[in-house]
């Protein structure tokens, strides 16, 4: 079976998202299925905001989110496991790159964190909550323990 499992994490969080990437590589292995892990990077170049930053600000942002994201998902899973995943670093909205992504692997599932409140409430943050609205697969949202 060609299927794909895709996992979004923000690797801002540092190891809050250790948890979703392991149950995402479960999910994955139980239907045999590719793990793509995505970050996503803001856009600030198309911006106003993007005047402040230097020209190479971009690149420096994307060459540290990819070796964040290789960090954690080294920290996450064993070295079999990570040399099979797809690493992806996107440039943009978070919930549009992702949805992007899923649409283009053809995603059979994603995987997302929720947020933790501060009242022992759990809630989705805003792009976890649009892409559980507008994916065309299923979402698990793995809650924090």
């Amino acid at each position: 079976m060609n299927t794909s499992v895709l996992c979004a994490v923000d690797v801002s969080h540092g190891e809050e998202d250790l948890p979703v990437i392991r149950r995402a590589a479960q999910l994955a292995a139980l239907d045999g299925a590719q793990l793509d892990v995505i970050a996503v990077v803001p856009d600030f170049g198309m911006s106003s905001v993007g005047t402040f930053f230097s020209k190479d600000h971009h690149e420096q942002l994307e060459e540290e989110a990819k070796k964040q994201l290789h960090a954690l998902i080294t920290k996450a899973l064993d070295a079999d496991q990570n040399a099979k995943v797809r690493h992806v670093i996107a440039t943009g909205r978070a919930y549009e790159e992702v949805l992007k992504l899923a649409k283009k692997i053809d995603a059979a599932l994603i995987v997302v964190g929720a947020q933790k409140a501060e009242l022992s409430d759990y809630l989705l943050g805003p792009n976890a909550a649009r892409v559980v609205r507008h994916a065309s697969c299923s979402v698990y949202v793995v809650r924090p323990s």
